[in-house]
């Protein structure tokens, strides 16, 4: 079984990269990236964190490249998450203890596509975990898509082609990290009634 995950995790991420068009940053270095499939796998990253995995599309190496970085960061939120019944905290900024880091409780509600921003972050890593209800997600294509808005600290947004778009619908049991590579919608409306969720979002530091 651990071996499927293996190889479907790292078919995924091929696919992703290459076979529709450009989605997140490349890896050519095949034994890192074996490297960094089986670290996600063995959970070494988790800090008592147990309520959800990483979804198919989270850029193992850039997880795990970013992870071995800046080791604190990752721990301190993993652990705050960990420690919290996220269900029933109050909405509302958290600050981590030890670190600078926020976390966002936001109840909120999916919506149209057209009334959605794509959007990506240069020093930043958008990690997103949707504790209640279902989000969409959308990854957009590099080469089809291009900025359509000035850089402002920290977010640019895009024109892209929605038939290049990669979507993705997010639940309780995984959870997403954008890297600046991953050019990312949120909150867009389901195939569901429901559309109402909440979400812990953390905006971590990017280490170049």
């Amino acid at each position: 079984m651990k071996r499927q995950f293996v190889f479907f995790a790292m078919m995924i991420f091929a696919v992703m990269v290459f076979a529709q068009g450009v989605y997140t940053k490349p890896c050519t270095d095949k034994a890192l990236e074996k490297k960094a499939v089986k670290w996600v796998n063995s959970g070494k990253w988790r800090n008592g964190f147990k309520m959800a995995t990483p979804h198919e599309s989270v850029n193992v190496v850039e997880f795990y490249t970013q992870y071995k970085k800046n080791p604190e960061q990752w721990k301190a939120m993993f652990k705050w998450l960990s420690t919290r019944d996220l269900l029933t905290i109050e909405k509302g900024k958290y600050t981590i203890e030890g670190t600078k880091l926020i976390a966002s409780v936001e109840d909120s509600e999916n919506g149209d596509l057209s009334e959605r921003k794509s959007e990506s972050h240069y020093k930043h890593i958008d990690f997103q975990f949707v504790v209640k209800g279902t989000e969409r997600f959308g990854i957009i294509d590099h080469e089809t898509s291009k900025p359509n808005s000035q850089y402002r600290p920290d977010v640019i947004h895009y024109e892209y082609d929605n038939n290049k778009t990669l979507f993705y619908d997010s639940t309780p049991d995984k959870f997403f990290i954008f890297f600046p590579d991953d050019w990312h919608i949120a909150k867009i409306n389901t195939d569901l009634t429901d559309q109402k969720i909440r979400v812990i979002v953390v905006k971590l530091d990017y280490i170049k």
